[in-house]
């Protein structure tokens, strides 16, 4: 038989009373791994170690196995608006679930001569689902049936997007001066001096004139009259 080691190493062609004597020396067990080949391949290991770590291997992969059912969704030909946007709920509840979706279109009586309302009503649901799942079987017609299958998309970001926090942790908006543009000012910096008024008495009596920067300069103004003048 051909042998190999513990550690994968080749041993060579040994004779079987050879290779038990390396298994008892090394406190292992002699395990044929190919009875077909010739010469037969035994291998020394740890046999109950193995069988175990088998079983935790198996464990492990049908936990991580999606469990995918089959959910059956009815349609008519001419369904009512109200039942086809009930429907179409059921159909994106079963995709975020990870389920596959068989939709049936059923037929009756002269309604068979018009496969084109059902070809149409299921296109249509693929894509209102795109974002959600892939068609697996594109409409067909099986008897009085049209039947299509849709299978659930990736489960990240699906039609989800969120911006960013802002630091404080409310929602994110721009600053006054971005919302109003440059060169302008809110009412917050009017009551902080940023724009205050200058003042200027007129000559005679004459009431006070207000003037904000964007007024001519003091010396073109002194010579405002009074409404007496």
């Amino acid at each position: 038989m051909r042998l190999v080691g513990p550690s994968g190493e080749q041993v060579g062609v040994v004779r079987v009373e050879d290779a038990l004597r390396l298994a008892e020396e090394a406190d292992l067990d002699l395990v044929e791994v190919a009875p077909d080949a010739r010469p037969p391949v035994c291998k020394l290991m740890d046999y109950g170690k193995f069988k175990y770590e088998s079983a935790m291997k198996a464990r492990d992969a049908r936990r991580n196995q999606a469990n995918t059912q089959l959910k059956e969704i009815q349609f008519r030909p001419k369904i009512d608006e109200h039942d086809y946007a009930t429907k179409r709920g059921h159909v994106e509840r079963f995709l975020k679930g990870g389920d596959k979706v068989k939709c049936i279109v059923r037929f009756r009586g002269r309604e068979q001569s018009r496969p084109e309302l059902g070809i149409r009503l299921l296109q249509g649901l693929a894509e209102e689902m795109a974002e959600l799942g892939t068609i697996e079987s594109h409409p067909r017609q099986d008897g009085r049936n049209m039947v299509m299958v849709l299978a659930p998309g990736p489960q990240e970001g699906r039609g989800q997007v969120r911006s960013a926090p802002s630091p404080r942790g409310g929602p994110c908006r721009p600053s006054c001066r971005e919302a109003r543009g440059p060169g302008t000012q809110g009412r917050q910096g009017l009551k902080r001096g940023a724009c205050r008024r200058e003042r200027l008495r007129a000559p005679n009596g004459a009431p006070d004139t207000h003037l904000t920067p964007n007024d001519p300069p003091l010396a073109t103004v002194s010579g405002v009259r009074s409404p007496g003048d």
